[in-house]
């Protein structure tokens, strides 16, 4: 039950909970991968992780480019994937080509990777999705379907993949860099409004949700699983 001397990829690494995740594991003495869409900004994060982590240009929209990625490749111990970009408006406001991009990044990005995925017997594959899918919000109906579609997706996978573990980690508010371009009075307000209504006071950061993801790679008898890192979102 320890990540030392293991191969952990991070899709979504180069930034907000995937960077939060990869630099847990790399504190963990695993062995790192990142890979995000942007060259440049797996390289900058690259910088501030430090160590001796890798990086690549990858986008889980191209099934051809993650087949090859993993070809070339012995397999990962663990993959943790939080690659998306979504757009969330009301469902008769919200364009149907955003509402179906949105599902295509998110949930068949996960799919895809899943799909070419390369990893050995024991290991894992850890999804993330997000407390709307079981604790609804008019105007963000979209999120919530596709956030219940990859919760249902994992269960699915930790069947057939097995004996690798299939789970999802399902965050609440975390503070990354999605909320920079707020102005700095606008997001204090918010994250404290938010941190107000919540059973913990306070709200998440990425650091949170890399314990729970950790604890999905180093814990063999956990599969199929959805565990809230919401500080009680979904209950308040």
């Amino acid at each position: 039950m320890t990540l030392a001397k293991t191969s952990v990829l991070v899709l979504g690494g180069s930034s907000g909970i995937g960077f939060g995740v990869a630099g847990a594991a790399l504190a963990s003495g695993a062995k790192v991968t990142i890979a995000s869409r942007s060259l440049a900004k797996v390289e900058a994060a690259l910088g501030r992780l430090g160590g001796e982590a890798e990086g690549f240009a990858l986008d889980t929209g191209n099934a051809a480019g993650l087949e090859r990625f993993f070809a070339e490749r012995p397999p990962f111990d663990h993959v943790f994937c939080s690659a998306a970009s979504t757009k969330v408006a009301a469902v008769r406001e919200l364009p149907l080509e955003d509402a179906y991009d949105s599902f295509d990044s998110k949930f068949w990005g996960a799919y895809r990777l899943a799909r070419a995925a390369k990893i050995k017997d024991g290991g894992s594959l850890t999804l993330t999705s997000g407390f709307l899918s079981i604790r609804p919000k008019a105007g963000a109906a979209i999120q919530g379907a596709i956030n219940a579609a990859l919760e249902g997706l994992t269960r699915g996978l930790a069947l057939e993949f097995a004996p690798v573990r299939v789970n999802c980690v399902s965050p609440g508010l975390i503070m990354t860099e999605m909320y920079d371009g707020l102005d700095g009075d606008g997001r204090k307000a918010m994250f404290d409004g938010a941190a107000a209504k919540l059973p913990v006071g306070r709200v998440g950061a990425p650091e949170h949700v890399a314990t729970q993801a950790l604890a999905f790679m180093t814990n063999p008898y956990m599969t199929g699983a959805t565990v809230y890192v919401d500080g009680g979102g979904a209950i308040a």
